[in-house]
């Protein structure tokens, strides 16, 4: 296979706004923090949208929970169950054979969510790690004032195991009264159910990532795949910019793409997680009267979002002989940069993808 692996490095942030919406939720329903009180996405968030995306454009993705019907049961019942890894292989590649490693490695690089963040394929002896090209990082809400929000939510049916659950507190009651359970009336549900809905008041999440093309040089070596392209950067690119606005679900109908930065470098240079030198905050809040930015003097809204590009505008300026490229996307009408003077730099309408001048 021809090496097509692309010669450069790209380091990045994507930014994600979550307006009474639950971008990332814990197994209690609220939104994921840290033991100190943190909240933040994890990089499962961000992909599994974007893997949605591709799924949906019918491009081969591996790592997605897809179902199927099981067996029939000896009662006769038929159930919908998710697929085990192999059968998803056996699905998209036509092949039930695992025996030939080299078939499965080229296999699996031709998957969309493989060659971009790598995989763990551990089936019938055939043990495969591959460390992807693109590395997404921990996105930690940067927006001071988020709060959760509790809803209750009237169901239109009642539920079907009440007067089970009323059986098994009247027993209790007649026990701890010395009452015969005949005595305890025991009824059915009257009402319909509650269900609780839980979102974010608004929170702002902005994850780093880094995309290594010789991430895959071995496999390139061993002619099972032709590289991390120019292509491959270009997709991932594309849909970085809109998945999450794409994917509307009942929790993430209120989350969108608002700003990214992709910043283009040298095969050979090295930048931190960027994601640590961009500041969120509102025009209301106290900290942005120590901003000094021409683009700020005129806001009159005072609910304009801002993002302070400062630090990290100092650490490209100075790197500027390494770096090939900088964009950057924002929303325009809902949000400013402040220090946004940047060498390269390029400012796009992220719902547009027009150039902001």
């Amino acid at each position: 296979m021809e090496n097509k692996t692309m010669n450069k490095r790209v380091y990045g942030i994507l930014g994600i706004s979550s307006i009474m919406g639950n971008w990332n939720a814990d197994f209690s329903g609220y939104p994921k923090s840290t033991s100190d009180g943190n909240v933040f996405g994890s990089d499962k968030a961000l992909k599994y949208p974007m893997k949605k995306m591709w799924d949906n454009e019918e491009q081969n993705v591996l790592y997605i929970k897809s179902l199927a019907f099981g067996e029939k049961g000896k009662d006769g019942s038929i159930g919908l169950t998710p697929r085990t890894l192999k059968e998803r292989y056996e699905l998209l590649f036509g092949e039930d054979d695992l025996k030939d490693v080299k078939k499965v490695l080229t296999n699996l690089m031709t998957a969309v969510d493989v060659k971009n963040f790598g995989a763990t394929f551990a089936e019938s002896g055939c043990n495969i790690a591959i460390t992807g090209a693109v590395q997404i990082g921990q996105g930690f809400n940067k927006y001071i004032d988020t709060n959760a929000e509790e809803q209750d939510i009237l169901s239109p049916f009642k539920d079907a195991k009440a007067k089970e659950k009323n059986e098994v507190k009247a027993k209790a009651k007649a026990k701890a009264n010395n009452l015969s359970e005949d005595d305890i009336e025991v009824k059915d549900a009257q009402n319909s159910t509650l269900g609780t809905k839980i979102t974010s008041n608004e929170a702002h999440y902005f994850y780093p990532f880094v995309i290594n093309p010789l991430a895959y040089k071995e496999l390139v070596d061993l002619g099972v795949t032709e590289g991390y392209t120019e292509e491959d950067y270009q997709n991932f690119k594309r849909t970085a910019l809109v998945s999450a606005t794409a994917f509307a679900t009942n929790s993430k109908v209120g989350c969108e793409n608002e700003f990214a930065v992709f910043v283009e470098t040298q095969s050979d240079t090295y930048l931190p997680n960027l994601s640590k030198y961009v500041t969120f905050s509102k025009d209301e809040d106290e900290e942005n009267k120590d901003i000094e930015d021409k683009d700020l003097k005129d806001i009159k809204d005072k609910n304009i979002n801002i993002i302070d590009l400062k630090n990290l505008a100092d650490i490209l300026n100075d790197m500027s002989q390494q770096i090939k490229s900088v964009e950057i996307y924002y929303n325009p009408y809902t949000t400013k940069l402040a220090n946004k003077d940047m060498k390269f730099a390029k400012y796009f309408n992220i719902i547009t993808s027009k150039e902001v001048q």
